[in-house]
């Protein structure tokens, strides 16, 4: 009895320890199985990212899609955001011409058509971002322009973006709502260049867009006038159907439209879609 009772104990000893490594054993594997898990489904819903983006955008958007473009670059290492900025109308135009590239950013609806009506875009285009005219004058403002009626006065040097060109457009809409007649010392092929003719003195004042006002800081000062409330122009950005790095240009798209992107592009002064 004694050496049966003994065995009965050692066989139970032997059970809860066999148990008990099961349960250790389980553990562990549960443990690892959640992180394994975690892994698969974290690089199923986001995968390794790598090459790089091509981007043709506005030149309004050079200063905050640069920023973006470093911030994603540094969340997807092994990524390169490459970036053509210019005139709407010129890159729509380059693109259609065959031009590689993954993403457009245009600066209006009518010149991501241009894009569109060619079947160069993979998708709807979508607008991420609104922008509004403000004239640009040298610092302290000088010859005291404190309306859009006063770019008119003679002797003025104005320069306006050319009329193919978004800001150009919206420039003329807005003249067009003012009943006033305006003729520039020169028209600029993108709103870059319509700003450093102000900020390089060629010019007195120019009519661009409030985010370069803001991104050239005290180079310039800028008026409002109320006309620009009627010219505001929403921003469509598309992926490309040509493009050779798809993943990473849609990924590219989602910053720009995330809570991240936005609070970037609100703070150089572009308005909500």
């Amino acid at each position: 009895m004694t050496r049966s009772v003994r065995r009965t104990r050692r066989t139970a000893q032997l059970a809860g320890a066999g148990a008990a490594a099961l349960m250790a054993l389980s553990g562990c594997s549960s443990s690892s199985g959640s992180s394994g898990s975690s892994g698969a489904k974290g690089s199923a819903g986001a995968p390794r990212l790598s090459g790089t983006v091509t981007v043709f955008a506005a030149a309004s958007l050079k200063e905050s899609f640069t920023t973006l473009g470093k911030e994603f670059e540094k969340r997807h290492p092994g990524t390169r955001v490459g970036f053509n900025f210019g005139g709407s109308d010129a890159l729509a135009a380059s693109i259609t011409s065959g031009a590689p590239a993954d993403v457009f950013a245009a600066a209006s609806p009518k010149t991501m058509a241009i894009v569109t009506d060619a079947k160069e875009a993979a998708g709807t285009p979508a607008t991420f971002v609104r922008n509004q005219l403000e004239i640009a004058t040298a610092p302290g403002n000088p010859h005291e322009v404190a309306s859009l009626k006063d770019l008119t006065e003679p002797g003025l040097k104005v320069v306006l973006c050319d009329k193919t060109v978004p800001c150009g457009a919206a420039a003329q809409k807005a003249l067009d709502a003012g009943g006033l007649k305006l003729t520039p010392v020169s028209y600029e092929q993108d709103v870059k260049g319509a700003l450093n003719k102000v900020e390089l003195k060629e010019a007195d004042a120019a009519v661009v867009y409030k985010t370069d006002v803001r991104a050239a800081g005290d180079k310039v000062e800028g008026v409002e006038f109320p006309e620009a409330a009627g010219a505001v122009n929403d921003y469509p950005i598309a992926l490309l159907k040509n493009g050779e790095n798809t993943e990473a240009a849609e990924a590219f798209i989602a910053l720009v439209r995330s809570a991240e992107g936005q609070k970037v592009l609100t703070r150089a002064g572009f308005l909500k879609p």
